[in-house]
């Protein structure tokens, strides 16, 4: 390589290098230093555990992967983000291949009428690295309130696919019963637990 260009890429490089947008690149635990902006739902690395008391035995426990979503952020006024988020109602699923389909059918999820479920944030309340998150749960066309502990864990970029991601974990409970989902009851518990895995990617 010629000298000239040898000297040009390098100040190219520094320059990128030293650049705001490069220093905001390291990963970071502190949700104060997390990019601004809108995320989309990486469907890939968001799921809803769910459980449910099995007359007492055991604790019963499904998956139920997230769609599609958005989360809009903004550090400097943290009770301002929201976040909204879809599931397609065929896509739950146990370990029991014998009992998935009669769980997507009209005992359970009812997939054929209500093909999807959704959650669309309306308060945030956040207590350092983690947040009280309020907002509307519609699930077999009947709409009711729910709320998520959610805990930031870290946003940066992936080294996978060079895209800046946050990530969080949330908990939650509902009362099944409030939706209209009643097969099985009393038994089978109506209490259901949420653990829930989430990662968003910033958008261009």
């Amino acid at each position: 390589m010629p000298a000239f260009a040898s000297r040009a890429f390098f100040l190219a490089f520094l320059a990128l290098s030293t650049s705001p947008l490069a220093a905001q690149t390291p990963d970071t635990t502190d949700p104060k230093a997390v990019r601004p902006g809108t995320y989309a739902l990486d469907a890939g690395h968001t799921r809803v555990v769910w459980s449910v008391s099995h007359r007492g035995f055991s604790t019963y426990s499904g998956l139920l992967p997230a769609a599609s979503g958005t989360l809009v952020l903004d550090p400097e006024k943290p009770e301002a983000s929201r976040v909204e988020v879809t599931l397609n109602s065929a896509d739950v699923a146990t370990a029991d291949p014998r009992f998935d389909p009669r769980l997507k059918g009209p005992d359970y999820f009812n997939a054929a009428a209500f093909p999807t479920l959704t959650f669309a944030s309306s308060a945030v309340k956040v207590e350092g690295s983690k947040a009280q998150v309020t907002g509307t749960l519609t699930f077999l066309g009947q709409s009711r309130p729910a709320t998520l502990d959610v805990t930031f864990h870290k946003a940066g970029i992936n080294p996978t696919d060079k895209l800046y991601h946050v990530g969080f974990d949330a908990t939650g409970t509902l009362t099944r019963s409030d939706f209209g989902l009643k097969t099985g009851l009393p038994g089978i518990g109506d209490a259901v637990t949420l653990q829930i895995e989430a990662e968003f990617t910033q958008k261009e």
